[in-house]
């Protein structure tokens, strides 16, 4: 029986060709923000499963990991609980001509801490009333922010739940939390209409992207990340390789002087 997700999936090769562009686009934005010294931050939230990580590694994937870095970070240590909940996400803010990808970000407070009860009511009202403060100083000193909500349906979570579970590879991504979200469904809704309602603010709006279909999803969601930011193309100084200098007498010293790894390709057969 035909997997039920193929059926309107956009087509692989559409895809890799519309990727490869908007990629090639995305080198550019690089370069502009590395000239100009633009700060630039984006957010990727969404339920477990929603394809955040998918979606990142596409937008990284060929980027300058000097100019554009990933964030993801582990859980609070003993001191940085002991912080303005703010503080240790500030340390990883872009400096001039960088770019910083959260995947899951101080929106952790407003979903998984508040559904799991990993924070007081007070701690998650005072996140409500201060995050988009914290977000207008952002943007006030110049940073652009931009804020992706992957959402999947509970029918697609399951299905990609399923698959890690089936997959010896990919188990991995299968932890507890993931678990207890299936149980959690309606109490994650809620926490995220609350968080909409408080944090999509005209400076730093909310952007969903519809992420049953991972291939959509991600050009969906770069194409728009592209539009977003009025970037230019940064003319590149001509780079020419050198000729190579004549021999000046080196000799390299014998294998057999060194250790080298075991050639394992050549056990291989076609």
């Amino acid at each position: 029986m035909a997997d039920p997700r193929k059926r309107n999936r956009l087509p692989k090769r559409l895809y890799e060709t519309e990727l490869l562009r908007l990629q090639h686009e995305l080198v550019k934005l690089q370069e502009w923000v590395r000239a100009e010294g633009v700060r630039l931050v984006v957010v990727f939230e969404g339920r477990d499963a929603a394809g955040k990580g998918g979606a990142i590694k596409r937008v990284s994937e060929y980027l300058n990991p000097r100019v554009a870095r990933i964030a993801a970070l582990p859980a609070p240590t003993e001191r940085q609980r002991g912080q303005w909940y703010f503080q240790r996400y500030v340390e990883h803010l872009p400096a001039a001509g960088e770019i910083v990808l959260f995947d899951r970000s101080w929106y952790n407070r407003a979903g998984v801490e508040r559904v799991m009860g990993f924070c007081t009511d007070e701690e998650y009202r005072q996140f409500l009333h201060q995050c988009p403060t914290f977000e207008r100083m952002l943007t006030e000193a110049g940073i652009l922010l931009r804020k992706y909500w992957f959402s999947v349906s509970d029918v697609e979570q399951e299905r990609r739940f399923q698959d890690r579970l089936q997959d010896p590879m990919r188990q991995w991504k299968l932890s507890p939390m993931d678990v207890e979200s299936l149980t959690r469904w309606e109490d994650y809704s809620r926490a995220k209409d609350d968080m909409f309602v408080h944090t999509d603010i005209p400076e730093a709006p909310w952007y969903v992207v519809e992420s049953d279909d991972k291939r959509r999803a991600r050009l969906n969601m770069i194409a728009h990340l592209i539009a977003s930011v009025p970037y230019r193309e940064v003319a590149r100084r001509a780079v020419e390789l050198p000729p190579r200098p004549p021999s000046r007498g080196y000799r390299r010293p014998p294998r057999d002087s060194q250790t080298y790894v075991p050639d394992h390709a050549a056990t291989l057969s076609v």
